[in-house]
């Protein structure tokens, strides 16, 4: 099954994968499936990217090259992925530090646990806030973060410019997202896992199909590397390139506020 391509919606309407909601739906639609799936949510990570998405976050730290006094703020932040690897390379006693921002409480509860549990206990905040309406201060963050996490908000312009708003002059911008579309050689298999597959995988393991059919289908939702680009510059963002992982299956893109 291909990406279907988004026509001009509706007013007032949006995409919660392949189906049409009203835009007020969309974002309760989204933490109900992060609610569903939360204790569940970094093994299947590893099981359905066979453990690549941690090489994927790893080129993600590699290439937003944290110093140790800068300040990250990792929206969409779930159980802390980002920001362990970030915090390796942050000094809290030069103002190092991390704040972890997700929508979905639940995932917050548990990364934070989860690092308690790993004797992270400074330099690491837990935000519980919409990547659409940041409750920060203008030009307060060094660098900002999105793993997985733009093509579930409601308005992907809202969110790229409220990273703009809160990033200080100067400030790094890096998104990694799944792409929407992969090489032809490649699309057939990549179809049938992820519409055949996944889902089953899902079920089995986090006992949620339906949250795994909506993975799948957000992702052909989502605008391809390019236009992203150009969402990214839209915002106001500056100098927004892109770098392609695995075959293209996802990317990484880095823009800049100056």
């Amino acid at each position: 099954m291909r990406r279907q391509e988004t026509s001009e919606l509706p007013e007032g309407q949006t995409d919660f994968g392949f189906r049409r909601v009203p835009e007020a739906e969309k974002a309760p639609l989204v933490r109900g499936v992060f609610d569903r799936v939360a204790r569940r949510y970094d093994l299947m990570n590893d099981l359905m990217s066979g453990g690549i998405h941690r090489w994927w976050k790893a080129e993600m730290i590699a290439w937003l090259a944290p110093r140790p006094e800068q300040v990250l703020l990792d929206v969409a932040g779930g159980t802390g992925d980002i920001a362990s690897r970030a915090l390796q390379r942050l000094d809290p006693r030069k103002g190092g530090r991390v704040i972890v921002c997700d929508v979905n409480r639940q995932m917050l509860e548990l990364g934070r646990a989860r690092a308690i549990d790993d004797g992270i206990l400074a330099g690491i905040e837990w935000l519980c806030a919409d990547a659409e309406a940041l409750p920060l201060a203008d030009c307060s963050v060094d660098l900002y973060t999105i793993a997985f996490g733009l093509r579930n908000v409601t308005h992907i312009e809202h969110a790229l410019a409220e990273a703009r708003r809160v990033l200080k002059p100067g400030g790094r911008f890096l998104c990694l997202e799944f792409a929407p579309a992969i090489g032809p050689r490649l699309a057939p298999l990549y179809d049938l896992y992820s519409f055949r597959v996944l889902p089953v995988i899902g079920r089995l393991v986090a006992g949620d199909r339906d949250a795994y059919t909506y993975l799948a289908e957000s992702i052909r939702r989502f605008p391809a590397q390019d236009a992203l680009c150009e969402l990214i510059e839209g915002a106001g963002l500056e100098r927004a390139r892109f770098r392609n992982l695995t075959g293209g299956v996802a990317a990484l893109h880095s823009a800049w506020r100056l």
